[in-house]
């Protein structure tokens, strides 16, 4: 009676709002064999066999072979037919003792199967023709400089190289005996900030000594072997000064004569005069960008700050920003060297202030911090560094994600976001509009830009460039080497473009999209797709919705049926939520791609998730106290929400409300049927699929925020890149069950895996050391992630030889 109550009063809500019919005719025949129990009538068996039946071929008819969407279709009317057809001789004494035993452990066998199933291979796409290791088939030549090719073992930037493929050439662990793999050491910070944590941080290594940051931009110079602790050093960074997320990313390595193979011995030398006392300061160098925006280098032995740089080792970006609020401008994404020069990008926290702080991007002399130029999507047709309050325009877009560069081309490549106000349009300007959300490669000499891609046109979406890019040598149908960047994006796009012109070696097609929402005139009638791969999955249909019930899988539909949902880039409404499809989480985001340059496979880990959002009203957020973060007093146990939930958008006409994940408030659960997230392994010739999987376990999760302690591979969430050794492994962690795991390239299956004792958001890396290779995870967990925080640096290897 609970039950089919429970159905008949949703099921009208859903009938109401245009859905299936099922629920409410579930629910009614319910009732009556309830109500027909209650008057001890044989008639009820048959209503209940009605319904039991009818859910069975409703649960074909829309699932067929899915297994999870039979999950909240059947789990429970499965149950009510056990305890119905145990009961039968009771409920209908026509039907003998037998039949109803015989019913029963039909029904039971059933359960236990449908609870055997999901510990099977489920939404894989098995390998198929996997390409072979050849000989640097797609190695890049991005310069003849450490930051190009890095000594064997070491790990000099944060995506291992300039070229940023996430690639070691690893042969000691092998798919074979990584079950061997042992923790080798452990290194713990200290730095455990009880807001907004994830530090995302992936350490370099260079030498002897791995350099990793914290939440709170500590440096900490560790033994390479050991993990024991050479110097330290703290920025004293403040809580308030952190922005959405504590992340520190990456550090930068800088060496005046091996960095660059463009006169770098001539380059230092002009760079410090001689006799200035500065000669020797600092031969080798790290370089931090900090959270309260300061970017300060480091004598790499000692730790000890560089006083030849900037202003006694310190350079501040915001200077000539206008006014700066706490925690609005932060340097999370380590700064790149392209030549003798530093180039700086920063975040400007999202969804504040329309009119927030300039995202200008600021190039340095590496060496004195003299500031060389200064670039602004806003103002794009200078670079020349202007002074005063208002010198760059208000609110426009920043480059918050990780870059790179080419040091031979003497081009750096920036994945350019949008201006703050992100789901409101009119107010940006032309020069906004062109290069808002596109990947940018600006000259490094004149700081001006060379060709610009967009990935999404007057983006009202949060679909910015969150994918650092990598860079290969494409060869053509002649042999000869394309110079070839390739380009993730949070709407599952991924396109390869030469990065000389911008130009895409497979081909962009621009489809017609939905228009209207509140800006109608505003939204582009096209939108980019590529045609070389893309991650992201077909439109969603009220059958993905889902649940551990048919309950709340029916509130989800019902919340499907009223939202405003057309297909990818339905417009943001103000009068109903809509569908966002994939989320601004979905795709690939801030881990990016790794690339096997021998074997050509592009490996990406990627989500796939919606979000419900809804623009409010500027006086309806007033009423709601909706407040821009500078004029809320700092709450230093706000442990931060998803973004978007609530941002009042401060100077456009809209706030906005953003449920990331599009997830249920009374258990937790997202709306959209399982996988949340995989990996796919991407043949680089010509974009096939080599396999597909999903990527994270249950044993982390569950209703309710409980975890379920199993191992079900069921794809969940996940935040952080992977690296791929040239002896076949990808090891990646990012996903939600605090899980490091090494897949075989080959096969696509986990052969290693090991838990951590935090979230694992983060890229790991792999170095050698005196002959020993090890792989590196910061685990120090992550608040949008919902892991539990930490402030470990864990390395792993295999049993040293005797």
């Amino acid at each position: 009676m609970l039950f089919g109550a429970g159905m008949v009063y949703g099921g009208g809500w859903l009938v109401a709002a245009g859905g299936t019919w099922y629920y409410l005719l579930a629910g009614i025949g319910s009732v009556i064999s309830a109500a027909l129990i209650f008057m001890r009538r044989s008639s009820a068996v048959y209503w209940f066999a009605l319904v039991f039946i009818g859910t069975l071929f409703w649960t074909i008819y829309e699932s067929g072979l899915d297994y999870w969407g039979w999950v909240p279709r059947f789990d429970l009317m499965l149950i009510l037919g056990i305890v119905f057809a145990f009961q039968l001789p009771s409920l209908a004494p026509g039907f003998s003792k037998k039949l109803s035993l015989t019913l029963t452990g039909i029904f039971a066998v059933g359960f236990i199967a449908a609870a055997i199933i999901p510990f099977t291979a489920l939404n894989v796409t098995p390998a198929s023709d996997v390409p072979t290791p050849g000989k640097d088939t797609f190695a890049t030549d991005t310069g003849s400089g450490k930051a190009s090719s890095p000594s064997s073992g070491d790990w000099y930037t944060y995506g291992g190289s300039l070229a940023s493929q996430r690639f070691a050439e690893s042969k000691e662990i092998t798919p074979e005996n990584v079950k061997d793999l042992k923790l080798a050491w452990q290194f713990r910070t200290g730095d455990l900030p009880k807001t907004r944590w994830g530090a995302e941080n992936t350490p370099i290594k260079v030498g002897d000594t791995l350099y990793t940051c914290t939440p709170h931009n500590q440096v900490f110079a560790l033994d390479a072997a050991t993990g024991k602790e050479k110097w330290h050093f703290d920025p004293k960074v403040s809580d308030k000064s952190i922005p959405y997320t504590a992340a520190c990313r990456g550090l930068t390595w800088y060496d005046a004569t091996t960095n660059s193979h463009v006169t770098a011995a001539d380059n230092a030398v002009a760079a410090v005069p001689a006799g200035s006392g500065a000669e020797n300061d600092c031969d080798q160098r790290i370089i931090l960008g900090t959270l309260d925006a300061r970017i300060i280098q480091l004598n790499a032995k000692t730790g000890e700050v560089c006083k030849s740089f900037g202003n006694g080792g310190t350079v501040n970006l915001a200077e000539d920003m206008g006014e700066i609020y706490e925690g609005y401008v932060a340097i999370n994404s380590a700064p790149v060297v392209i030549r003798n020069t530093l180039v700086v990008a920063h975040q400007t926290i999202d969804g504040q202030r329309a009119f927030g702080p300039p995202g200008v991007i600021k190039a340095y002399d590496v060496l004195t911090g003299k500031l060389k130029w200064a670039w602004d999507a806003a103002a794009p047709e200078t670079s020349t560094p202007k002074m005063g309050p208002d010198a760059y325009k208000r609110g426009s877009p920043d480059v918050w994600t990780s870059f790179t560069g080419d040091d031979k081309l003497g081009l750096v490549y920036l994945p350019v976001a949008n201006s703050s106000g992100d789901y409101w349009s009119s107010s940006r300007t032309a020069a906004e509009n062109k290069y808002a959300v596109s990947l940018t490669a600006i000259n490094v000499e004149t700081g001006l830009p060379v060709w610009s891609f967009q990935t999404a046109h007057k983006d009202v979406w949060d679909y910015d460039q969150g994918s650092q890019p990598t860079l290969i040598d494409y060869p053509d149908k002649n042999g000869q080497k394309i110079p070839a960047i390739i380009v993730p994006t949070k709407q599952g796009e991924i396109y390869v473009l030469d990065r000389r012109t911008g130009k895409s070696l497979f081909g962009v097609e621009e489809r017609p999209v939905p228009g209207g929402g509140v800006e109608p005139k505003d939204r582009s009638p096209t939108q980019p797709y590529s045609l070389f791969h893309h991650l992201s999955k077909p439109d969603l249909t009220p059958q993905d919705m889902w649940g551990l019930t048919p309950f709340d899988q029916m509130v989800c539909r019902i919340q499907f049926q009223k939202a405003g949902y057309q297909g990818q880039y339905t417009p943001p409404e103000a009068d109903r939520h809509t569908i966002e499809y994939p989320g601004y989480n979905g795709g690939s985001d801030w881990g990016s791609v790794s690339f096997d340059p021998g074997r050509g496979i592009i490996i990406a880990n990627y989500n796939d998730m919606p979000n419900l959002n809804i623009l409010v009203p500027r006086k309806k957020a007033d009423e709601l106290g909706w407040k821009p973060r500078d004029q809320i007093p700092h709450n230093p146990h706000d442990t931060g929400h998803a973004e978007g939930a609530g941002d009042p958008q401060i100077g456009v006409p809209y706030a906005v409300n953003v449920n990331a994940g599009w997830r249920l408030p009374f258990t937790g659960m997202l709306c959209k049927e399982p996988p949340y997230g995989g990996i796919r392994a991407i043949d680089v010739r010509d974009g096939r699929t080599i396999w597909d999987r999903p990527l994270g376990t249950a044993r982390r999760n569950g209703p309710f925020g409980l975890p379920t302690g199993l191992p079900i591979n069921i794809g969940t969430p996940n935040n952080g890149g992977s690296v791929v050794t040239s002896s076949g492994l990808i090891f990646v962690a990012a996903a939600t069950d605090d899980l490091i795991r090494a897949i075989d390239i080959t096969t696509g299956k986990t052969v290693w895996s090991t838990p951590l004792p935090a979230g694992g958001q983060a890229n790991p890396m792999i170095y050698t050391q005196n002959g020993r290779e090890y792989l590196v995870i910061v685990a120090a967990g992550h608040h949008f992630m919902e892991t539990p925080a930490g402030d470990y640096v864990l390395a792993y290897a295999l049993p040293e030889k005797k």
